[in-house]
């Protein structure tokens, strides 16, 4: 079996989802890359989480060919890739259908700033992606969600290292990371922003996002280049 330690890791996280309640029945999934051999272990598609072993799970090279697996990989395995080709900087990479991001992305809105625990995680406003045209579902609905998150990216300007995730408008979020654990922990943290932010706008629905400076210090003493929170390795 090959790519043990890269199977153990994606299994681990892929276990997180239901435990931090981030997902239900089959609902979601996690991969990550290994980036000198250019493959990706993925969750199998439509398989129960008590039902998922590290051996279960598949590999696919960069052209979502199966190399390693008697399943078939994640129906969102033709996002993952792309996003691994577009943002080479990402090792990990999950998608749920956790329900106060997945409420954002049905209003088509940005999740924006609105205080510092946002701004902890995610340099600025969480985007919504356009919804795909009926031509790019037709052609390659699993491709193209990948390239729409991509074309928000560019266009935007994001970072994604400093903005590690986003809402496709009428479907749900992905986050990613330097690795698949640290990706489930940037999907937990979104769905944490996203119920926070839909409470800001109940209390008051024209409720200001932080201040960019209160944005700039939250976020830039945990990730900046003098961040000082947390303590030294």
């Amino acid at each position: 079996m090959m790519l043990k330690e890269l199977r153990e890791e994606v299994y681990r996280a892929n276990m997180e989802l239901p435990g931090r309640g981030l997902v239900v029945y089959t609902w979601g999934n996690v991969s990550g890359i290994d980036r000198a051999k250019g493959l990706v272990v993925i969750k199998p598609s439509g398989v129960e989480y008590e039902d998922l072993s590290p051996e279960n799970l598949v590999v696919v090279d960069m052209d979502c060919r199966i190399v390693e697996g008697d399943m078939n990989p994640s129906s969102d395995t033709k996002t993952h890739v792309e996003l691994y080709k577009t943002f080479a900087e990402i090792g990990g990479i999950v998608h749920t259908h956790s329900p106060h991001a997945v409420a954002w992305a049905q209003a088509g809105r940005d999740i924006p700033c609105y205080g510092t625990t946002h701004a902890d995680y995610f340099y600025g406003s969480v985007p919504c992606t356009r919804n795909l045209t009926a031509h790019e579902v037709d052609e390659d609905y699993e491709l193209n969600t990948g390239r729409v998150i991509a074309e928000t990216f560019a266009e935007r300007k994001l970072d994604p290292v400093a903005v590690p995730g986003v809402i496709c408008h009428s479907h749900g979020p992905f986050t990613w990371g330097k690795n698949a654990a640290q990706a489930v922990y940037h999907a937990v943290v979104l769905e944490e922003v996203a119920k926070m932010a839909m409470y800001t706008v109940n209390i008051f629905a024209q409720a200001p996002e932080a201040p960019q400076y209160v944005k700039d210090k939250h976020y830039l003493r945990k990730h900046g280049p003098n961040a000082y929170y947390g303590q030294k390795n």
